[in-house]
Order: C-alpha cells, then sequence, then structure tokens
C-alpha cells in the first residue's frame, strides 16, 4: 500500500525516526495506528491472529470503522481497498457470508454489516445488499425481552447488555435511513430508552453492564435485575452506539430528543469519572481508589470518540470538547508504544469481560480484573482510530462555525428509483457529492440544499451557493432554465455578501447558453466546448498542474479534470488557473461577494475518493483547497 507509506513520508521525518519518536498529534497517529494494522500485524486482512482465520466477529468491524473514517479524512483509496479485501474474505458473489448464522441470534454479528452498508453505497454491487438484508432479517427475527428489547444472544436469554447497544443500533439507524424505513427509529429509539431505563444508577449516572429481564442469573440483583458492576468499555460501547445511530435519525423524529438527552446523562457521568490528573478511566468506572484497578485504553478510547463526535454534531455543549482532549492527551501518554517499522502499538487493552457463559463470568470487581489485558487488542485499536480520527477534524471545526453551504437540486433535478441522484450531498457512489460534503463538515460548515429556484428569501439562509451541471433534456424530461428573475437573485445575493460556486459541465453534458444569462452577469461565459477528452485510463490526458502560489488551489499541485467547458471573462472576472491560452478556473469579486467558476462538477466522488485516480493526482487536496477559500471569503462579509 504505497499511499499508506506515503503518509509515514509525508510526516516530515524519515520512517526510522517515526519509530522512535513519541505520538505528536491525532492525525499522526491515526496514520501510523493504521499503518500498523494495515501493513504489519493484520496486512493480509484474513487473520486477526498469527495462524488462525479470521472469523465475523464484531472486533474486526471496529478497525474497520476506523480505517473507514480515516478514508473519509484523507481520500486515501488504499484504506478504502483494504476495507473491501476484508469484507470480501466472507461475502461471496451470491451475498452469502461465511461463518454467519442468523439461527444463532448473536446481536454481535450485526456489527460488521455497517460495513457492508458502506461498500454498497460505494459501489452498488448487489452481493453486498444481499448480504445486508441477512442482517436487517436478523433484527425482524431476534428474540426480544417482555418490553421488546433485543437478547444479547440467543444463548443469553431475556438479558440486555449495554455492548449490544453499538452492535445493532447503528447499522439498524443507517439501514432504515437508506432503504426508507422511518418507522423503524420508534425500534431503534426504544432500545436506547430501555437500555438506560434499567441499567442506569440514579447516584452515579453511571450505566451497569448488563440487565437480566428474568432475575435468573447469578450475576443478576433479585430486584432489578442488574450485573453489580460499571465495566468502561461497556458504557464505551453505549456511548458508541448512541453517536452513530443519531447521525442517521431523521431530524423531527421524537426519538431523537430522548437520545440528545440520554447522551447528555451519558456525557455528564463520563466527565464525573474522569480521573482528573491522567485524564483516564479505570477498568471499573466508579472503583479507581480500590486495589487491582488500571486505567483501560478501549473505554477510554469510546469515550473521548463519543465525546468528540457528540460536538461535532451538535448534540453535546462544547465543553465536553475539552473533556475529550483531556482523555485524548492521557491515552497518548499511557497506551501508545513506537513500532520499528514506523507505526504504533495500543497498549492496555483488557481482552474481553462478559457475563454469564461457561466457566462463569459473575459481574464481581474480581471478575472485571481477572481478564487478560494485551497489546493490539482489535476492540482497542479501533476504537483507538476512532478517537483519533474525530480529534483530527476538531481543530477545524471553528473555521467554518456557523456558515452554511446550500447545494442546487433545482437546475440540477436528476432523480432514480424515487430518490434524487448526480452531484448531491447524500450519494456515496461515484458520482455523489458525499466526500466533499465531508469535507466540508470537517470544517465547521453545515450543508444543505436548495430544491427551488433560487430566491432572496431561500437565499437568505446561505452563506456559500453551489450550482453544479444544469439538466440538458436528455437528463430531466422538462430542465428548469435561468431566467432573468433568477438571474437577479443570485446577483443581488452574491453583490450583498455571498460567495457563489459554479461548476459547469462540458457541451452536451448540460445547458450552457442559457445559464450563461447567470454567470455573465459576473463577467464569465462557459464556452460550449469540450477539452481534456481522456480515453481510457490515460489520466495523463487528464492532468493539469497547479502553479505554485495559487490563491484557490495553494496546496494542491497536480489535479485530474476531464472533459470540461473553458470560459471567456470579462472585468471583474479574473483567471486562477489556466492552461495555455484556456481559462479552466476564475474567480469574481462583485460587491461584498465573490464567485468561483469552473466548467465540470469536478468534486465528485469518483475523483476524490482515492479508488480509481492514481495517488499523482491530488484532487481530494484541492477539494480541501477550495473549502479553504471559501470559508474565508464568506467569512470575510
Amino acid at each position: 500500500m504505497k499511499g499508506i507509506l506515503a503518509f509515514i513520508a509525508c510526516l516530515g521525518v524519515s520512517t526510522s525516526l517515526v519509530a522512535q519518536s513519541a505520538p505528536t498529534n491525532p492525525a499522526e497517529d491515526v496514520k501510523r495506528v493504521a499503518f500498523t494494522v494495515t501493513e504489519d500485524i493484520w496486512k493480509d486482512s484474513m487473520y486477526m491472529e498469527t495462524g488462525r482465520p479470521v472469523r465475523w466477529s464484531y472486533d474486526h468491524g471496529v478497525v474497520l470503522e476506523g480505517i473507514t473514517l480515516l478514508w473519509k479524512n484523507t481520500g486515501n483509496g488504499d484504506y478504502f481497498r483494504y476495507i473491501q479485501k476484508c469484507m470480501d474474505h466472507f461475502v461471496d458473489k451470491d451475498g452469502n457470508v461465511r461463518f454467519y448464522k442468523e439461527s444463532e441470534y448473536n446481536i454481535d454479528h450485526i456489527k460488521n454489516a455497517r460495513i457492508l452498508l458502506t461498500l454498497y453505497k460505494v459501489t452498488g454491487q448487489e452481493k453486498y445488499r444481499k448480504a445486508i438484508e441477512k442482517f436487517r432479517n436478523q433484527l425482524r427475527n431476534h428474540p426480544r425481552t417482555k418490553e421488546g428489547g433485543y437478547w444479547h444472544k440467543q444463548r443469553y436469554p431475556w438479558q440486555m447488555w449495554l455492548d449490544g447497544l453499538y452492535m445493532g443500533q447503528p447499522f439498524y439507524a443507517e439501514y432504515s435511513d437508506l432503504f426508507n424505513e422511518p418507522g423503524a427509529f420508534n425500534d431503534i429509539t426504544r432500545q436506547f430508552v430501555l437500555m438506560e431505563v434499567h441499567s442506569r444508577d440514579s447516584k452515579t449516572g453511571l450505566l451497569y453492564h448488563g440487565y437480566d429481564e428474568s432475575r435468573e442469573q447469578r450475576w443478576a440483583d433479585k430486584t432489578t435485575g442488574r450485573s453489580p458492576n460499571f465495566w468502561g468499555r461497556a458504557m464505551g460501547w453505549y456511548g458508541m452506539g448512541l453517536v452513530d445511530a443519531l447521525e442517521y435519525y431523521p431530524a423531527k423524529h421524537p426519538g431523537r430528543d430522548s437520545l440528545i438527552a440520554i447522551l447528555n446523562r451519558f456525557a455528564a457521568a463520563v466527565q464525573s469519572y474522569q480521573e482528573p490528573k491522567s485524564g483516564l478511566w479505570y477498568q471499573v468506572l466508579d472503583k479507581g481508589a480500590s486495589k487491582g484497578n488500571y486505567f483501560e485504553s478501549s473505554a477510554a478510547c469510546m469515550f473521548v470518540y463519543a465525546l468528540a463526535k457528540g460536538v461535532r454534531l451538535g448534540y453535546l455543549p462544547e465543553k465536553y470538547l475539552a473533556v475529550a482532549q483531556k482523555g485524548y492527551k492521557g491515552i497518548q501518554q499511557q497506551f501508545p508504544e513506537p513500532t520499528a517499522k514506523g507505526g504504533l502499538n495500543l497498549k492496555g487493552t483488557v481482552s474481553v469481560a462478559g457475563l454469564g457463559g461457561e466457566p462463569y463470568r459473575d459481574g464481581s470487581y474480581e471478575y472485571y480484573l481477572s481478564e487478560k489485558v494485551i497489546t493490539n487488542d482489535a476492540k482497542g485499536v479501533g476504537a483507538f482510530l476512532l478517537a483519533a480520527g474525530e480529534l483530527s477534524i476538531a481543530p477545524s471545526q471553528r473555521n467554518g462555525k456557523g456558515l452554511t453551504v446550500l447545494l442546487d437540486q433545482y437546475y440540477n433535478n436528476e432523480w432514480k428509483n424515487g430518490a434524487r441522484t448526480h452531484y448531491v450531498w447524500n450519494e456515496m457512489s461515484n458520482g455523489g457529492y458525499s466526500l466533499w460534503g465531508h469535507i466540508f463538515h470537517k470544517q465547521g460548515v453545515k450543508t444543505d440544499t436548495l430544491s427551488e429556484a433560487p430566491t432572496t428569501a431561500g437565499l437568505s439562509k446561505a452563506n456559500i451557493y453551489i450550482i453544479t451541471d444544469p439538466d440538458t433534456e436528455k437528463e430531466t424530461a422538462q430542465p428548469h432554465g435561468v431566467t432573468a428573475q433568477d438571474a437577479d437573485a443570485v446577483y443581488n445575493w452574491v453583490k450583498a455578501g455571498g460567495v457563489l460556486v459554479v461548476m459547469q459541465n462540458d457541451s452536451g453534458n448540460a445547458e450552457i447558453k442559457a445559464f450563461n444569462r447567470m454567470t455573465e452577469r459576473f463577467g464569465i461565459t462557459f464556452n460550449e466546448n469540450s477539452i481534456h477528452r481522456v480515453q481510457g485510463n490515460r489520466y495523463e490526458q487528464g492532468a493539469l498542474t497547479v502553479p505554485a502560489g495559487n490563491k484557490v488551489l495553494p496546496k494542491a499541485k497536480t489535479v485530474y479534470i476531464k472533459e470540461l467547458s473553458t470560459l471567456n471573462l470579462k472585468s471583474p472576472a479574473q483567471p486562477v488557473l489556466k492552461e495555455n491560452n484556456d481559462v479552466i478556473i476564475a474567480t469574481a469579486l462583485v460587491g461584498k461577494g465573490a464567485v468561483f467558476a469552473v466548467g465540470d462538477p469536478w468534486f465528485y466522488n469518483e475523483y476524490l475518493d482515492g479508488r480509481k485516480l492514481p495517488a499523482t493526482y491530488e484532487n481530494y487536496q484541492a477539494a480541501s483547497d477550495l473549502v479553504d477559500w471559501l470559508i474565508k471569503e464568506a467569512k470575510s462579509k
């Protein structure tokens, strides 16, 4: 994986020096741990322990969740290929999943299906959809408590564990969002509410590991059904489950507020039991002064991830970011260990902890301290990747805080199977803008859409407005053309301080002539032509060099753009990037506002996600550069 090796080199020091250095910041740490995962201990992705084939196991999925976040944060396609290779070890061409049996009714087995959802969204391969349906079907048939809570496993009847909320509910929520099952969110809400009702201690705010509705287990209190202790990682699973499921909740679903309230109570308890000096948390959370207790790495990483993501998505107050950062600092000082190859190992993860079973686990304080503590346990490594991934983007959240970018879905108004498609925020396949949206989100900018013609009222909530690829009649039966009223509304909005982004297309693939009525107001006319025609995989035909000192793209050096229309400019427009005598990119300053224009949709996933383009082309960096410039322009107004 040359791209991953290149990340190590990009840190500014040789790999031999990296191996001896202490961890420095989350962005570096996450790449170094990912290097250990993908290039060292689990390089071929088929083994989690030397000589032992990996089973369909949730801990593998936690690692892959961390790698998925790193892929989105960097656009490095090597990370995606690693994820796909891991899952393709299990999923055959007909969607059958090796080692998985629905009849076991083990909630842990649902976890990895979230990775399958990602693969399906990105690739559209039907085998992933078929596999996904097996896990959705398990949830339909999974045994439940009398109140409707999922049993943790069939062999653990009538029991709900904190762990299970992470294993099942984020998949359930993401599936329901993707395949339009809004009613399922009532059931998802019920799972979190039941778990809190039955496991939360009113005095400490902490959650007991498990609950037995039947009160038959030896570990269960005969009155409450609760297990006797507060295990750190169990609460970590629950917190991660909350923030991951909430991300897919309909904005107006009443359960969303219920889960946010639970998350806030969870966060308050986590903060209360953070050890003040180290910033860490104990294996048994409320017994820090007791003999044998110790700081445990996976719980700390999970708490940091849940708090940081909760703040980023607006579920938690800003004060909890400081709690997460303090926790991460403690993690850095206690658990990472440089490797000879330039990566990082993660120490201090308890290998397992459960309730019941054979030999019997009684949930006592002594039991939780008896389980082995190991280095590079997948659950700890995965949680570290998630925590470091979240904190690596936390500093940039303030850059665009308070700004909103609107994406046009009026001039570009394509539909497929009852849903909008092609250059839309929530689409992860080749033609979507999900990664560009993620780049905006990394900077704290809110993304939204405008499905009507631009008006003063419609644009009033936007700081940035993106129009891309206006439809032709072959794309939409009745495409919306630009009217004089539209052009006036957009011009006046820009003049008052708005930042307009126009990403046209080449002749034949977009409506250009009528659309120029709008852009001509800013001195920009799109030519009805098509340059950079690329034959097959001859990517060099679409290569474009960005000169040093470019005011909009200061960091990207070589980019890829194909089949685009060129620009003719008049004042106040100015060229930003030219090739020979052709203007490729232009900007214009009008009144208090600004305009950016290019003759291609350009930053759709196919050319940002690293799966297709050679690593030579820095389109992900160019998209990041443009977002930086748009934020700067929007804030300056």
